[in-house]
């Protein structure tokens, strides 16, 4: 599967671009915000990609970065949101402000979004709150970040487990131990303190 394309663009609208790269010119399907950033029509740009490949069709959808492509993927993971109105949804606002939204379980910020009425968004906060696989700014280190992930994969919150791996990194009893066991015992106490808070 490749990544992104690099090429000149030829053609951009409200939904869509067309890109030339060594002469062939790709129709990609994309956010109304991601094609406000690229540049006007002539000139080149990278636009990173997701192909859905369907028994009737082919369908190459764009985004301006790595982290709105991700967040478009895990929007696809919420029943009842496909590709078209995962698009909606971000054409109306960015990464970040939606993980806040998101953070807060702000219902109503949420259902104001394009494509989205009140149970959807409640549907996609019950689905997809701390669980999100869009890389996210951590000032941890990276062994914790580690640890993080693996608790999120386990299906713990992610802001929950990140409180967690901290308050059991400050254990004092830990902080002699060998690093590879300092990070088993921090996992095993992350555990304990997640499942004692019902934090799934």
């Amino acid at each position: 599967m490749f990544n992104s394309l690099f090429g000149t663009i030829t053609h951009k609208d409200e939904s869509k671009v067309f890109l030339e790269l060594n002469g062939i010119e790709w129709q990609i399907f994309m956010p109304y915000n991601s094609i406000t950033k690229l540049p006007p029509a002539g000139e080149n740009s990278r636009v990173y990609t997701w192909l859905q490949h369907s028994q009737d069709s082919m369908q190459l959808f764009g985004f301006s970065s790595t982290r709105e492509r991700s967040l478009f993927l895990d929007l696809l993971k919420v029943g009842g949101i496909g590709p078209k109105q995962a698009l909606k949804i971000l054409s109306g606002i960015d990464p970040d402000s939606f993980i806040r939204r998101l953070d807060d379980n702000d219902v109503d910020a949420l259902s104001s979004l394009p494509g989205l009425g009140k149970k959807t968004a409640q549907k996609i906060i019950l689905t997809l709150r701390g669980k999100l696989s869009i890389d996210q700014p951590s000032a941890g280190k990276p062994a914790d970040n580690d640890l993080v992930n693996a608790l999120v994969d386990m299906g713990f919150d992610r802001k929950a487990s990140e409180a967690a791996v901290r308050r059991a990194s400050e254990e004092e009893d830990t902080i002699n131990a060998p690093e590879t066991e300092k990070e088993q015992i921090i996992f095993r106490r992350s555990i304990i303190l997640l499942s004692s808070q019902g934090s799934k």
